[in-house]
């Protein structure tokens, strides 16, 4: 009993210095646009969000439906304000002010579809959000979870230099999803703790193109070549396997939810100049020959701060790293040639 109580009191005297550093200001003021937050990505988004204690302002945009994610999501008793914005005509007050916009808008994957398929869709919704971000908050970190993000970051990244507000900086393709999975699996086989393991994932975000390294993989492990073959496939395979599961009636919604919100929370931290924020994510980039590819990225108060070598691979990876090149490739210039057209 007197042990509990001590709980409480410890937990609630926590929360009055949390309140107490917020009301300081010690954490800096951050507002966050969800695009796409009555989706199926952007609801459980929109709840993590409102979970992490450095967003101060939570914007919730999305055609439809999303006042009534704001109105639920906004009675969380969290740090954040929340404010839903609905249809074309509210998407600039969505977005003026924002530091961080997260993109997940769009249709999802049904079975039979591939990322390439959704294309003809999504990439015509992110061109005309690129542009209300270049208009509205031209000085925010984009993170694009919208597919085929291989794609559809080339396309964002066209329309902001066309509007003159291209910063290479400031713009991701959230690949953490790969990254999540690559270590639940690889944890999973080397029988270590999950939340002990880190694996880079580079290359892009679609099937072959998901290029996991787990010869750098920490803790190490010694796995036979068939096992580590069998877990770059099911790495790259990963979103498949769920929309298979879900058997028609949706994709990976809330495991992208969850690797999004960890992006974010990066990208946030970034900003706020905590040091050594280091994640994988597909940004314009010059350690291969391709203009856009995914790698380890250290986060500051600029966005991108810098792009890491790849490190040393295995003969494994380095066949798996060119055969993905053409692909990543092609999928780079339709976005360019889209966003041109």
């Amino acid at each position: 009993m007197f042990r509990s109580m001590l709980v409480r009191s410890s937990a609630s005297a926590k929360q009055s210095v949390l309140r107490r550093n917020f009301s300081s200001g010690s954490v800096p003021e951050r507002k966050v646009a969800i695009l796409g937050a009555a989706g199926g990505i952007g609801q459980p988004l929109a709840l993590l969000m409102k979970l992490n204690p450095l967003v101060s302002s939570l914007s919730l945009f999305d055609i439809a439906n999303t006042p009534g994610v704001a109105a639920d999501v906004g009675h969380i008793n969290t740090r954040s304000q929340v404010v839903g914005y609905m249809g074309d005509d509210e998407l600039a007050k969505a977005l003026e002010g924002a530091d961080l916009v997260i993109i997940p808008a769009g249709v999802p994957r049904k079975p039979g579809m591939t990322r390439d398929d959704l294309f003809n869709i999504n990439a015509g919704i992110v061109k005309n959000l690129a542009s209300a971000i270049a208009k509205y908050c031209p000085h925010a970190l984009v993170n694009m979870i919208s597919n085929p993000v291989n794609s559809t970051v080339p396309i964002a990244a066209e329309i902001f230099k066309k509007a003159g507000m291209y910063d290479e900086k400031k713009l991701f393709g959230v690949t953490t999803l790969d990254v999540v999975r690559a270590k639940t699996f690889y944890a999973g086989k080397a029988n270590v703790p999950v939340a002990e393991v880190n694996v880079p994932v580079i290359g892009g975000h679609a099937g072959v193109t998901i290029l996991p390294l787990f010869s750098q993989a920490t803790p190490q492990a010694n796995l036979s070549a068939d096992v580590l073959t069998a877990l770059t496939k099911r790495t790259q395979d990963g979103g498949t396997e769920v929309v298979e599961a879900k058997a028609g009636k949706g994709s990976a919604t809330l495991s992208m939810a969850y690797a999004g919100a960890l992006f974010a929370d990066a990208c946030l931290k970034g900003l706020n100049g905590v040091p050594d924020v280091v994640e994988c994510s597909y940004v314009q980039s010059t350690i291969t020959e391709l203009p856009f590819f995914a790698s380890k990225v250290r986060l500051g108060k600029n966005g991108v701060e810098e792009v890491l070598d790849l490190g040393p691979l295995s003969d494994f990876e380095k066949e798996g790293l060119e055969a993905l090149k053409p692909e990543l490739k092609s999928s780079i210039e339709k976005g360019v040639k889209f966003a041109n057209q």
